[in-house]
């Protein structure tokens, strides 16, 4: 198992489950992609940097693009959803949508012009 296989065996299944569902669209779309870690999260890397990362807490799931931009151009589609600068906030309850998580996936992709 990878970083990321490793974060996501520590989780509550629920939790597991989610972020699992990321890293699958994830990989679907950038099939390159490997495990690694980027500002000391679990992520997905191509050529060396950052794709996506993931984090669980008490309260939420995190996505981190690790680009204000890829979330500011998605944040139309993730109305009710808590985004920062850099984050995609949401829930078991509440996944993002596997087409959000594409798009997420791609725009990052086409930053590291890969």
């Amino acid at each position: 198992m990878g970083t990321m296989g490793d974060y996501l065996a520590g989780l509550a299944p629920d939790q597991r489950e989610a972020l699992q569902r990321v890293v699958d669209v994830a990989t679907r779309v950038a099939p390159d992609a490997e495990e690694g870690t980027s500002y000391g999260m679990p992520a997905l890397r191509v050529g060396g940097r950052p794709l996506i990362g993931v984090t669980a807490s008490a309260q939420h799931l995190s996505v981190f693009p690790f680009s204000p931009a890829v979330v500011e151009a998605v944040a139309a589609d993730l109305e009710g959803f808590s985004l920062g600068k850099g984050t995609i906030r949401f829930t078991v309850d509440r996944p993002i949508p596997d087409d959000v998580l594409e798009r997420v996936v791609r725009l990052r992709r086409a930053e590291l012009g890969s």
